[in-house]
């Protein structure tokens, strides 16, 4: 009998991005990614800040301590993705 290791289900959002992260790179046949990173955070922040708004009933302190950024910071992030 082979010791099992006690490990958490994958996180499904984890396992969302690696999905279309694996996705992305087969559709590139071959070619080079370019800014990779800036296109995946400005990809998630959206969705992120449209529900927790949602959720924080539009109150933007609360959103912000939830999101753990300075309200100012998240004005900005609002502003820049044309959320509210």
């Amino acid at each position: 009998m082979s010791a099992q290791k006690n490990t958490p289900p994958p996180n499904p959002i984890d396992a969302c991005v690696r999905e279309n992260l694996e996705a992305f790179f087969s559709d590139l046949d071959g070619q080079e990614p370019h800014s990779m990173h800036e296109m995946l955070i400005k990809l998630v922040e959206k969705p992120l800040f449209e529900i927790v708004m949602r959720e924080a009933g539009g109150n933007q302190s609360k959103a912000a301590q939830w999101l753990g950024i300075n309200r100012n910071t998240l004005r900005r992030k609002l502003t820049d993705h044309n959320i509210g």
